[in-house]
Order: C-alpha cells, then structure tokens, then sequence
C-alpha cells in the first residue's frame, strides 16, 4: 500500500527522530568522556589513540571490502525472499573471513615498520584487523534493521555498542590508569563482544545462510570492490590529515587536533541519523519515479544545504568557546581550527545527501573516482598547508576537500538519476 504525503512525511520523520536521538546519545557519550580523557591523557597519549583510530579506519576500507552495502541494497531487489537473503548475508560473512585473513598476514609482516611510523605498539597494528572485522558484523546487523525501518533495534544496539565502549574506557584508564592503552583496549574490546552478539541475532532471525554460492559471492565483490578506491579516498579526505600532522608536528598535535576533530563529528553523527532515516525513505520514493515527488524532494534539499551551512558559520564563534570548556586549556589550541571542521562536515553532510542517488543506480565505479580524486586533492592541500600553517593548515585543507567532493558528486549524482535540481521542469 502506498503511504499518503503526510503519512510518509510523518514516518521519515519518526524514523529521523529516533536515529537522531540514538544518535545523540551515542555521540553524547564519547562527548561525556572526553572531558575525562583530555584530564587524564596527556596530548600525545591522545594522539597514540589518534593515530590507532586513523589506522583503524583505514582498515574499515579493506577488511570485508565493503559488501555490508551489499547486504543493505540486496534487500530492495524483487526476486527477494528470506532464504535467498541469507545466502547473500552468509556469502558477505565468507568474503569478511578470507579479507580478515590475508589483511593480517600482510599486517603481521609490516607491523614493525607500521607501529614505528604511526608512533603505535606493533600490537596494536594486528589487534587494529581483529576490530575491523568485529566492527563488519556490527555493521551487517545494524544495517539489516535499517533497511527493515527498525530504528528502535538500530539505536539500542548502537547505544549498547557506545555505552560498553566507555564503560570499559572509564574502568581501564581512570580506574586502573592504563592510560592510551587502557582507551584503545576499550574501543577494541567493546565492538568483539558486540559482534558476537549481533552474529547471534543474525543467526536467530535466520537472516545468514553460510553456504558456498558463487553467484552471491560474485554480486557482493561486484558491489563492494569497487567501493575500495571509493573508502580509500574518504580515508584519505577525512583521516590523512592525522597521519600528516603526526609526520610533520608530532603526536602531541595530533592529539590536540583529534580532540577538535571529536567534536565535530558531533555534526556528523547527527547527519548520518538524517541520512540513514533519508535513504530507504528515497529508495522508496526514485522506485515510484512520481515527478511531483522528486521535486518536492529538491525543495527539501536545498533547505537542508541552507540548514547545515548556517550551524557550520555558527561554529566559528561558539566552537572555541565549547572546546576549551570541555577539554580544558592543554587542548584550548583545538580552538583555532574547530570552524573549519565543522564545516567540512557540513559539505559531508551535504554530500551523503545526493550519494544517495548514486548507491540506488549502482553506479558506484564513477563515485570512486570522484571520492579518490578529492581524497588525492586533500593530501597534496595537506603537505603544503600543514607545514605553513599547522594545524589549521589541515583543517582548510579538509573543508576545501569537502566542498569539491560534494560537488563533483552532485553533478554524477544528476547525470546518473536524474532530479528536478533547476527547479524549472520535471525529472
């Protein structure tokens, strides 16, 4: 049955809302911590748990290769059925294993040169794999509510996830003063149990068949491969800059430039909410190609941009003042590039708006090129800017490469799905 206008206005909406306060509470957390931590750990402890993030991130791109989207887009295909989608769950989890491996053989020949270049303990560098994968699984099952509109299982799940996370932080390095090593145990230990977790409810709702099917193999490697170059240029537009700053002005200002980095994301997790209400609401909405629909969808975006390019100028006076209140003055330098982050964020923001369009057409070769090309951009903005003007040198160099990601996805997203973005004839 199709939704009336306002029907389906109050179920995005609904389902916004509840990914936006999961959301929150997620991001409130960390946010909760991270007065704690910078009281705690000094910069350059804050930068060794920077430089394990950056390098956890990374792993993200290869480890699995990306099929969880794979996952979530098999979902909307017609020939569906229950035993049909747990094959293809189940074919995702075989190409998580085989990745897990052959990235930890590598990882464990270079752990050396890998540790002693990113100022981490070799042990880190492995144990970085391990939670990569741990996170996949999360990731497969958070994403199999979604596409369902579950965000009431999504949040709790989500907030579980964040909560074991900082109680386990809470306990390791205030409680038996672990420091940098008791942050990154707890980042690392919380999503393993919760990966066992979500294989669990995986496997009660019957939602993995692991079975070897080729073809399932196949379709997930077609989607996912070609997404690598694709994360790998988001790695590099939004992590290269820790791994620049830690190269050229140390570990202690990586760390103080993660504490700005962390508040940012602030805005970021609340647009990912937004977005992960938006897509399946879209998906739904491109499927009944309704002209009046699309342009309605246009007007809406155009009011978001506005929305998010407004909180972004307002950061630039209130950034500053919210940071040094909650870090505390060994990190006030944070202040001067808090601004710049934040809208960055907002471009990003903007950008997962019209990517939107482009996942739906599986048309992800071209975004790829566009995403490794702004990622390329951002690290040559970086080795120039960094050594100019330090921290806010990267923090220019992020939002610039923000902007022309944006953009250049916008104009593929409009060639690939066309929408009434002129505002002046139907799609």
């Amino acid at each position: 049955m199709v939704l009336s206008g306002r029907a389906a206005k109050k179920g995005l909406m609904s389902g916004t809302l509840i990914y936006l306060v999961s959301n929150v509470l997620n991001a409130a957390i960390p946010f909760a911590l991270l007065p704690v931590l910078t009281r705690v750990l000094d910069p350059s402890e804050y930068g060794q748990v920077a430089m394990f993030q950056t390098l956890l991130a990374a792993l993200v791109a290869v480890v699995g290769l990306n099929t969880v989207g794979a996952a979530n887009r098999r979902f909307y295909d017609d020939d569906l059925d229950t035993a049909a989608l747990a094959a293809y769950n189940g074919a995702c989890l075989l190409i998580l294993l085989a990745s897990t491996i052959l990235v930890a053989l590598v990882f464990g020949l270079a752990r050396e040169w890998l540790s002693e270049w990113l100022g981490i303990s070799p042990g880190w560098v492995l144990l970085a794999v391990g939670v990569a994968a741990a996170h996949y699984v999360v990731r497969l099952r958070l994403g199999q509510w979604q596409v369902r509109q579950l965000p009431v299982h999504f949040g709790a799940f989500q907030i579980s996830l964040s909560a074991l996370n900082i109680g386990l932080s809470l306990v390791l390095v205030v409680g038996l003063s672990y420091g940098a090593a008791g942050r990154v145990a707890g980042m690392s230990l919380a999503p393993v149990v919760m990966a066992v977790l979500a294989l669990a409810l995986l496997a009660r709702r019957r939602l993995i068949s692991v079975a070897w099917r080729s073809e399932d193999i196949r379709g997930a490697l077609r989607f996912g491969v070609p997404l690598i170059p694709h994360v790998g240029g988001a790695f590099l537009l939004t992590m290269a800059d820790r791994l620049v700053i830690n190269r050229e002005l140390g570990l202690e200002s990586a760390g103080i430039y993660m504490v700005a980095v962390q508040l940012a994301m602030g805005l970021s997790i609340a647009l990912e909410a937004v977005n992960k209400a938006y897509v399946p609401w879209l998906y739904e909405r491109l499927k009944r190609d309704d002209p009046v629909q699309k342009r309605n969808i246009v007007l809406g975006s155009y009011a978001y941009f506005g929305l998010l390019l407004g909180l972004a100028a307002l950061s630039f006076v209130l950034g500053p003042l919210v940071l040094e209140l909650l870090a505390g003055e060994r990190y006030a330098r944070a202040g001067d590039v808090i601004g710049w982050l934040v809208l960055g964020q907002a471009f990003r923001g903007m950008y997962l708006t019209v990517t939107a369009y482009i996942f739906y057409r599986r048309k992800t070769e071209r975004l790829s090129l566009i995403t490794i090309a702004s990622g390329g951009v951002n690290l040559l903005l970086l080795l120039f800017m960094v050594k100019r003007f330090g921290l806010e040198g990267a923090a220019v160099s992020f939002a610039i490469s923000a902007l022309l990601l944006f953009l250049f996805t916008w104009w593929l997203a409009a060639r690939t799905s066309p929408m009434p973005w002129r505002l002046t004839r139907e799609a």
